[in-house]
């Protein structure tokens, strides 16, 4: 059985709208697009190439998916993290696409949760969610998600798109791991606490 890994860069704040460019997300009037980039380094960038090999399928939800495959495929192969997306089975949640361009991609068919359960149940490793901010809330709310990485940046922006909503229960977690990058970043890893009571 598969486990299911959220991967996401927020700030302080839990903002996770627009991290990699300005144009990115300016959904709502969002104007700090691109706030990650002066918190890169070798720590952060040995993190991701990390998770990698690990990973088995890549789950996005429609526009996470549509701003990915405009970037990856055209990275070059020397590069771990477009090698690891463009030859992985990338699985896509959309009520609107009907055709997936980008090699080795599906549309995630019928209800979201059952299918990412059975999703789980084939295979071995990890899948993989970046980004996808809305499918991200559904997946913490059905009790879908074992692993939290986190990466939490110094940062507090005070507007734009967070990545968690609100829970009917509280959702506990244990830190499994923390390694703090040069910049400033905290690379959290968490898990759900199944023996915490809520």
């Amino acid at each position: 059985m598969r486990k299911l890994a959220v991967v996401e860069f927020v700030t302080l704040d839990g903002v996770m709208q627009g991290l990699g460019g300005p144009d990115e997300d300016r959904e709502g009037g969002f104007e700090y697009g691109g706030w990650s980039a002066p918190y890169g380094d070798q720590v952060l960038a040995d993190r991701a190439g990390s998770g990698v090999g690990q990973t088995s399928a890549y789950l996005f939800g429609r526009k996470t998916y549509e701003h990915m495959a405009a970037h990856w495929p055209h990275e070059s192969v020397d590069n771990p993290i477009a090698a690891s997306l463009n030859a992985t089975p990338k699985y896509v949640v959309t009520g609107t696409l009907r055709q997936l361009d980008w090699a080795n991609s599906h549309i995630l068919d019928g209800e979201v949760v059952q299918s990412v359960r059975d999703l789980k149940a084939n295979g071995e490793g990890f899948i993989t969610v970046l980004g996808s901010g809305v499918l991200a809330q559904t997946l913490f709310a059905s009790d879908l998600v074992d692993t939290y990485q986190i990466m939490l940046h110094p940062l507090v922006l005070g507007t734009g798109k967070r990545l968690f909503g609100e829970f009917a229960h509280p959702l506990r977690l244990r830190l499994a791991d923390c390694t703090p990058t040069t910049t400033g970043v905290l690379l959290l890893n968490y898990e759900r606490d199944a023996k915490a009571a809520c």
